[in-house]
């Protein structure tokens, strides 16, 4: 596959993970585990040149995963700080901040 391509699959995956985790009031945290570990490998097969392009769109999609997942988990969690390795910068304040650091 060409970079866009898996630009495009990281995207979609790691949207979808959003999507899954906004608003649950439970999961089973041990679920996610292939799915994150998925993404991750797809982040890092990405040159850093490559990241550095999308990194402050992913701290907002991830972050807000993230954001999502704290109430249910907790903080100290495994998944959230592996989720955290995806993230470079601020992240957002919750599930529902979607301002754009530029």
């Amino acid at each position: 596959m060409g970079v866009y391509s898996d630009v495009y699959e990281f995207a979609a995956r790691a949207g979808a993970l959003e999507g899954f985790v906004y608003q649950k009031e439970k999961l089973e945290p041990g679920s996610l585990n292939p799915w994150v570990e998925h993404l991750i490998g797809q982040y890092k097969a990405l040159s850093p040149e490559v990241r550095q392009e999308f990194q402050n769109l992913c701290d907002g999609t991830i972050g807000r995963a993230i954001r999502s997942l704290i109430p249910l988990v907790g903080e100290d969690h495994e998944l959230i700080g592996k989720l955290k390795t995806m993230t470079a910068g601020k992240l957002p304040s919750s599930p529902d901040d979607f301002s754009r650091q530029r």
